[in-house]
């Protein structure tokens, strides 16, 4: 039986409690002091979190940005449609839970190698540039996530060019 993103069945309706306690315990994870690297489906979430913590900086969180969230995990997960949108639904409660920025990326840093941290930056300037436009919050943002990620200005500069049209 597949399995959605939290090991619950996909379409199973899941009471609020459980969630709770399933986010409170990543967040702890994430938090700790010396954070131990992320189960894979718990970097799949950090991840996307990340994703929607960009989008949502220039105080405007639209359906282009959802569908490329959506997009963007099906490509990299092997998602269908359904499991992408669970994710990003699970993604955005993270979201608002998660703590600051420069923790949440420690943990990020730590599961992911760099090569796959600069696929991270190009994931998210396609979100960034999703609406069609380059706001001021979002190009902070992004130049402060890569630095907190360990992406070199140069690889940041080439994965925004590379999804700038």
């Amino acid at each position: 039986m597949l399995k959605a993103i939290w090991a619950r069945p996909i379409g199973v309706a899941t009471d609020k409690r459980y969630i709770d306690v399933m986010f409170a315990d990543f967040l702890k994870r994430l938090t700790a002091p010396a954070p131990t690297q992320l189960p894979d489906h718990d970097a799949r979430l950090a991840l996307t979190a990340l994703l929607v913590r960009v989008a949502r900086t220039d105080g405007q969180y639209d359906a282009e940005e959802m569908a490329r969230i959506d997009a963007i995990t099906a490509a990299r997960y092997g998602l269908d449609s359904a499991l992408s949108k669970a994710l990003r639904n699970d993604a955005e409660q993270l979201e608002t839970e998660a703590p600051d920025t420069v923790r949440f990326t420690r943990a990020i840093k730590e599961a992911v190698d760099y090569e796959d941290r600069v696929g991270v930056i190009e994931a998210l300037w396609q979100v960034a540039l999703a609406d069609g436009e380059r706001s001021q919050e979002e190009d902070t943002v992004l130049r402060l996530v890569a630095n907190l990620l360990g992406v070199s200005d140069r690889d940041s500069a080439l994965a925004r060019q590379r999804v700038t049209p």
